[in-house]
């Protein structure tokens, strides 16, 4: 299964990376209304921190931003009657117990693929935001030496500017020493 795809469906929901209901069950390859009637029957296998039901402002948000509804042509999915239900990694991690086929389990290596895929990513953006930061820090202080010095300099110049200045060259002196 396409890494890409999987990462694509990955939706961050409530400070959670989530994936949702109809895009797992699309992954599965069974109807959306089979992966919930599964889900019902097993709910104390998924507490609150492994899926949670979206709030209908929560659904409209991912509708209007990020498109999940599938197109106009085939009409599905325009109207929902329920709401969907977001799964974190973990609630992913348990359907491979209650969808109970060799394609389901297949199907959810390649889905923890792309958590840990997404994970590491996050863990690399966060360390190079980290060396970004302390090269931004160098260079301030590198730039603060630089100003300082260029400061020093326009200094010196105005209070040589403001010095009578040394003729150069032959000075003739009319007085003879005595």
């Amino acid at each position: 299964m396409e890494l890409q795809t999987i990462k694509s469906k990955i939706y961050e929901i409530r400070g959670e990376k989530v994936m949702l209901d109809f895009d797992l069950a699309e992954l599965y390859q069974v109807e959306t209304k089979y992966l919930k009637r599964s889900v019902k029957r097993n709910a104390d296998r998924f507490p609150e921190d492994f899926m949670f039901e979206l709030t209908r402002e929560e659904y409209n948000f991912l509708r209007c931003n990020f498109g999940t509804l599938k197109s106009e042509e085939d009409n599905r999915g325009r109207h929902v009657k329920y709401l969907p239900f977001a799964f974190t990694e973990q609630g992913v991690a348990q359907l491979s117990g209650v969808l109970n086929s060799q394609f389901a389990i297949s199907v959810n290596i390649s889905i923890m693929r792309a958590f840990v895929a997404l994970r590491q990513y996050a863990l690399g953006y966060a360390e190079l935001n980290r060396k970004l930061e302390d090269f931004m820090v160098e260079t301030n202080m590198q730039f603060n030496d630089i100003y300082q010095a260029l400061t020093e300099i326009a200094e010196q110049k105005k209070e040589s500017e403001n010095k009578p200045r040394r003729r150069i060259g032959f000075v003739f002196n009319d007085q003879t020493p005595e």
